[in-house]
């Protein structure tokens, strides 16, 4: 009998089988004020579906909190009378506010995030100076994934992948030909994720991408994120055999020195994203703002120099 190739071996060692034959039907929306990309996933046999990576408007500097992007997911649902089972955080995002409690009040479904935002919990709370209402458990949310974890939209199976670099808890999940990486991938023009936030590593995401590399070349690969470098259209997917050839950053045989050497120099380049501060703030309560003070008003906090950390 021969041996099983690098591929086959993770499948079998995760009891995960790629369903390449099962097509969900997907909607992207698309956020422009901080180029994000929500998606409806729908099962084609049934009225049910989820949400992945809802956004949340925010104009900074305002301090205004509106529900315009999400509002479109939302009645898009409600207008197709189909059933959100899951709402689903691919990551602990720190350039958009996630939407998941806003959404879960207005149609149901269960909220889910990787089970290391409880190790990003644990970070964030220090550096915003939480006090000890706030939990560091992830009880926020309504289900903690693990690798190799599987769950149903319909009769949709979503298998999950543990990919951190960019962040500790980030998820790869994989709905039958469609896989939605978060930030770990972008379009082959534009790279990777960057690794310099707290709980961050560029070896650890190289070898999550390679992860993800080890999937069926045709699996479709869907982006929390696109920037149109060079003026191109926006695009929502790729594949993984384009990502393997193409991808700047990784891609054609990059080696992980090589990656990891490239990765540290760019990140030192990189300013912080814009709304940083009161991303994270929301996104370790799965969406909800901070609570309000006495006078029933909600206040982010600003650390002065928490992220200043570039040599």
């Amino acid at each position: 009998m021969t041996s099983p190739t690098l591929g086959e071996y993770f499948m079998q060692k995760l009891k995960f089988t790629p369903h390449l034959d099962c097509i969900p039907y997907i909607i992207p929306f698309f956020e422009k004020m901080t180029n994000t990309f929500s998606y409806i996933v729908k099962d084609p046999q049934s009225a049910h579906c989820a949400v992945i990576d809802s956004v949340m408007d925010l104009d900074y500097a305002a301090g205004s909190i509106s529900y315009t992007s999400v509002n479109q997911i939302i009645q898009k649902i409600q207008k197709e009378q189909w059933t959100l089972d899951w709402i689903i955080d691919t990551h602990v995002h720190a350039d958009h506010l996630s939407a998941a409690s806003y959404i879960q009040d207005k149609l149901g479904g269960q909220i889910g995030i990787g089970a290391k935002v409880v190790q990003v919990q644990q970070t964030f709370a220090e550096i915003f100076n939480e006090n000890n209402t706030f939990l560091r458990d992830g009880s926020q949310f309504d289900y903690l994934f693990e690798e190799g974890d599987t769950y149903s939209i319909g009769h949709l199976e979503a298998q999950i992948l543990h990919t951190p670099g960019h962040t500790p808890a980030c998820m790869t999940h994989i709905i039958g030909n469609a896989a939605f990486v978060g930030d770990t991938l972008f379009m082959p023009d534009s790279g990777t994720a960057r690794a310099d936030f707290p709980g961050g590593d560029a070896t650890t995401l190289y070898q999550s991408i390679h992860k993800i590399f080890l999937l069926p070349d045709e699996m479709r690969l869907f982006m929390c994120h696109d920037y149109a470098p060079n003026g191109r259209e926006i695009k929502n997917h790729t594949t993984v055999g384009e990502e393997k050839k193409h991808n700047i950053h990784v891609g054609n045989n990059i080696n992980q020195s090589d990656f990891v050497k490239m990765r540290e120099a760019r990140d030192k380049t990189l300013s912080m994203p814009k709304l940083i501060l009161p991303a994270l703030q929301v996104n370790i309560r799965a969406g909800q703002l901070p609570p309000a003070q006495k006078n029933h008003q909600h206040y982010f906090n600003i650390p002065i120099n928490a992220f200043n950390n570039k040599n």
